[in-house]
């Protein structure tokens, strides 16, 4: 992932060179291998690239003088746009340019051509316009801070926060929403009171006569179910995943995020075929493990998928050291829970660069395959679909070798047994629990899937939820220190569009669907071993084995968080052990917040 910032004077000032090269400093880390900037009057660019294998990307990049643009892309289906645009297709051009091509041709309406993980910003010149669009499913960061005369926007908390216009006041709401859950809640918003962030499938444009105007461009589908025959349906699978893969691997080495799981086995299995030219070891898998803290099966079965497939897997545990450390080891752009040991992260992580800097992983089966069958039940019956509904009766006995729904309408429904304690912890500051009316912000974040998908209202809600942009920023560069591109070739938007249309029964019961699509791929082992959780969350096993996590206090950390020197945060149960590992988490990072607040005074 390469960085980028832009620097717009909206009252139409100049902007100094001095200042890009200073907001740019920052994207080192995500682009080491050059920095470039460009001025022209009251806009500055700023690019900080990764180069990945043998593609070419200078930037900032124009084509006739006039649009100049600065993206941290990977554009799909290159052919097809390639076409629409009227040129040849050519692997020599960069990302960039086609994106610039297609804002030449379509405008602002390019975003609706284009397909891929992206993050870009385009100044014309000739219309004083500045135009940025983030991919659909929000895998590239973008953020942008609009206060006084400056618009600032760049894919780095950190390269906005270098500059003086962006004070280091907290949001309120974002610090409430990791305590009570782990990741902020409003994805428009972030732990800071002056960023904003660019929201998944949004424009941002920006003209002196209109300002700042923020616009979706895109939603994921909500179509109905389409039938084919099961090798048609496994043959497509197939092939849009091996589409989506091959859009990523551009022929490069790559590195595999390994389980013993079925969907990064399948991964990794597709990938193989477009890195033969670097033989046996085009692919290679990382996986980690938590043998130190709890019973955990995933390296015998991540071994064995590795021998069937023929790739080297190195193993990394977890959980290898002991105590607390590496909560405070190192500052985030924002807080960010982080249950893996600090060494076995920076030496898996070390060992994926020496490979690659393209990382596969397997994220999104979980979602777009949930097993919503009394949905699709609901759906057929209110069509009078009885025909469909004896059919896939009989289609899930065949794949299945069982009554369909037997087991499940035998059990009883499982009442909550709710304990009539608040889901807010005791030790968050009452002033904020009242002022931010958090008891309803719990409700309203915790309620039921709000959807419109008439067959597939869960998969298609949770895959838009804000969640997801908690698991991105857990392999950013900005967090992680190391500067790699993560790929995920079952969020594409052509994959998911296939999987959310698949019959639920009988592909979605157990992700049945890639279990029979990819039998020859997988070792018996994984595609017939069924999900297999960690018996208990990672955060009680390690407070049960190293203690309650320390809290570091302060003075601001007394807004959120009632505590003081003989105040211990009381530990019962994993709803109060997450809670105190979040807890914990701020206090760090907030500490590492002060005391660079408290440097910058001092230079």
């Amino acid at each position: 992932m390469s960085g980028i910032v832009v620097a717009l004077r909206s009252d139409d000032g100049p902007i100094e060179r001095r200042v890009i090269e200073h907001l740019t400093a920052p994207l080192t880390v995500c682009g080491p291998d050059a920095q470039e900037t460009w001025c022209d009057g009251s806009v500055g660019l700023g690019y900080a690239r990764l180069r990945v294998g043998t593609r070419i990307d200078a930037q900032p990049l124009t084509l006739d003088g006039d649009a100049w643009i600065v993206a941290d892309a990977r554009i799909d289906d290159r052919h097809t746009l390639a076409a629409a645009l009227g040129i040849r297709h050519d692997a020599t051009r960069s990302d960039a340019e086609m994106i610039l091509r297609a804002y030449a041709k379509w405008g602002e309406a390019c975003v609706n051509c284009l397909i891929g993980d992206f993050a870009f910003a385009i100044w014309d010149r000739r219309t004083r316009r500045l135009f940025c669009a983030r991919d659909h499913l929000g895998v590239r960061p973008l953020y942008y801070v609009d206060t006084r005369c400056w618009l600032l926007v760049s894919s780095s908390v950190m390269s906005l926060r270098a500059h003086p216009a962006v004070s280091d006041a907290l949001n309120d709401s974002g610090v409430a929403d990791f305590l009570l859950f782990g990741h902020n809640a409003d994805p428009s918003s972030t732990t800071f009171r002056d960023i904003r962030q660019l929201k998944a499938a949004h424009t941002l444009n920006w003209s002196a006569d209109e300002g700042c105007r923020v616009r979706r461009y895109w939603e994921l589908p909500t179509e109905e179910p389409r039938y084919q025959t099961d090798e048609e349906c496994a043959a497509e699978c197939r092939e849009l995943l091996d589409t989506a893969i091959a859009d990523r691997v551009r022929g490069e080495r790559v590195a595999v995020m390994f389980s013993g799981g079925v969907d990064s086995v399948t991964v990794a299995a597709r990938a193989r075929r477009y890195c033969a030219s670097h033989g046996d070891n085009g692919v290679r898998a990382f996986s980690f493990t938590h043998e130190s803290m709890l019973p955990d099966c995933e390296r015998r079965y991540a071994a064995d998928a590795a021998a069937h497939l023929r790739i080297t897997c190195d193993f990394y545990e977890a959980g290898s050291g002991e105590g607390w450390a590496f909560l405070g080891s190192r500052f985030t752009p924002e807080p960010l829970v982080q249950l893996l040991d600090s060494s076995a992260l920076v030496d898996c992580l070390g060992d994926i660069a020496d490979h690659s800097r393209v990382v596969l992983s397997g994220e999104g089966p979980d979602n777009a395959l949930v097993y919503e069958w009394r949905s699709y039940i609901d759906y057929l019956c209110r069509r009078r679909a009885f025909g469909r509904l004896a059919s896939d009766a009989l289609s899930f006995l065949r794949h299945h070798r069982r009554l369909p729904l037997w087991s499940t309408m035998r059990r009883p429904n499982a009442a909550s047994e709710a304990d009539g304690r608040s889901p807010i912890p005791p030790w968050m500051s009452p002033d904020l629990v009242k002022r931010l009316q958090l008891e309803d912000r719990w409700c309203d974040v915790m309620r039921p899937a709000d959807s419109r998908h008439p067959v597939r209202p869960v998969a298609w809600f949770s895959l838009q939820i804000p969640l997801w942009q908690t698991m991105h920023n857990e392999w950013d560069p900005c967090y992680t220190g190391v500067a790699l591109e993560f790929c995920y070739p079952f969020l594409d938007v052509r994959v998911l569009r296939f999987l959310l249309r698949v019959p639920v029964i009988p592909w979605c019961r157990g992700k049945h669907l890639l279990r029979y699509a990819f039998r020859e791929n997988l070792p018996s082992a994984v595609r017939l071993r069924p999900k297999t959780p960690l018996p208990e969350s990672i955060e009680v096993a390690r407070i049960r084995r190293d203690g309650v996590p320390p809290i570091a206090l302060s003075h601001r950390l007394e807004a959120y968080a009632s505590l003081d020197a003989n105040t211990s945060v009381i530990v019962d149960d994993a709803w109060s052990a997450e809670g105190a590992v979040r807890l914990a988490t701020f206090s760090q990072w907030l500490a590492h917040l002060d005391a660079q607040s408290a440097a910058a005074v001092l230079d």
